[in-house]
């Protein structure tokens, strides 16, 4: 399994919004969520999570594994945030019942996104057998469109990040856990986060 570095953003089976420009904020995994910036490619390893392995290697992108889950390669796709969505807006944005699907991508960009980013993470199989997936997941306030924050998620959807997605959402909007970080955690080890939520198996 491999990751992306992609100059058009996209995903098939999630959502994304202002899918014309990547305005959003670059979050990188060793350190605090940056803000306002333009999204880079870079980005570095989570350094306090659980221990990581790299498997296989495409045209510059590898996926990272723990256990049997699959993590992007944070350089490829360190995650970006939508710049529309704040802890003010929550309200109208992502804890508004539909919203994400105001902000959805069609198919036709997603899927040409998709089977070029396999190409960079070095898949080779159907594309049926991969998502096209947002890091920071639309209701945690992804970027829609920024190829940086899409990556061609191993596994049929629905799929186990999916209830990590749902319950940080839910932490985020009851106010159990700050947006920002919700954003950071998922973008840096979504497995760790799902372990911490308690939707995945395993421990920190």
């Amino acid at each position: 399994m491999l990751v992306v570095l992609m100059a058009a953003g996209c995903m098939s089976g999630a959502g994304m919004s202002d899918f014309g420009g990547t305005q959003g904020s670059t979050v990188t995994t060793g350190g605090a969520p940056t803000t306002g910036v333009t999204p880079t490619t870079g980005g570095t390893a989570a350094t306090d999570g659980p221990a990581t392995s790299v498997v296989g290697g495409g045209r510059g992108c590898s996926y990272r594994q723990e256990d049997w889950y699959a993590l992007p390669d944070p350089g490829c796709t360190p995650g970006v945030t939508n710049p529309n969505v704040s802890e003010a807006n929550m309200g109208q944005t992502i804890c508004a019942r539909g919203w994400t699907a105001t902000v959805r991508p069609p198919e036709s960009y997603t899927e040409p996104l998709k089977r070029q980013q396999m190409d960079l993470y070095g898949d080779a199989g159907s594309m049926s057998g991969y998502e096209e997936d947002h890091l920071i997941p639309l209701e945690l306030g992804g970027s829609p469109a920024d190829p940086k924050n899409l990556w061609p998620e191993p596994g049929a959807s629905p799929n186990p990040k999916d209830d990590v997605e749902y319950a940080a959402n839910r932490a985020v909007c009851r106010g159990a856990m700050p947006l920002v970080e919700a954003q950071h955690e998922i973008a840096s080890d979504w497995v760790s986060l799902g372990r911490s939520l308690g939707v995945l198996e395993g421990t920190n």
